[in-house]
């Protein structure tokens, strides 16, 4: 049974900080690359950030180019984004999942979802 389970989403105000984590469980994922997805009421899931197996190589999505950085830490079996500078159109809940691959910025290309993380920003 594969779980992911995110934590440290909550209320701050514009120009905060926070640190999302995502722990997974069931088996371990340090092969396959990991992402950070968020949706806000009313639109689409857009991709936040991607990570490859190794951390070496990473993605992110135009709107947070520069505010937020994505991490993993394998011997954990763990995802975090970093989020800095935050702007109220960062409000989303926000997603982490495993790909089916060492790499990939497709959503159709991850398999695995955790179930979700509110963040607000206040302005």
């Amino acid at each position: 049974q594969v779980q992911l389970v995110e934590s440290g989403g909550g209320l701050v105000q514009v120009g905060g900080s926070l640190r999302l984590s995502c722990v997974a469980s069931g088996r371990t994922f340090s092969t396959n690359g990991m992402g950070w997805f968020r949706q806000a009421p009313g639109k689409e899931r857009d991709i936040v950030a991607a990570i490859g197996w190794s951390g070496g190589r990473t993605y992110y999505g135009d709107s947070v180019k520069g505010r937020f950085t994505i991490s993993r830490d394998n011997t954990k079996n763990t995802v975090y984004l970093q989020m800095n500078s935050l702007k109220p159109e960062d409000t989303a809940t926000y997603y982490c999942a495993v790909a089916n691959r060492a790499y990939t910025v497709y959503a159709e290309n991850y398999d695995y979802w955790g179930q979700g993380t509110q963040v607000t920003v206040s302005s």
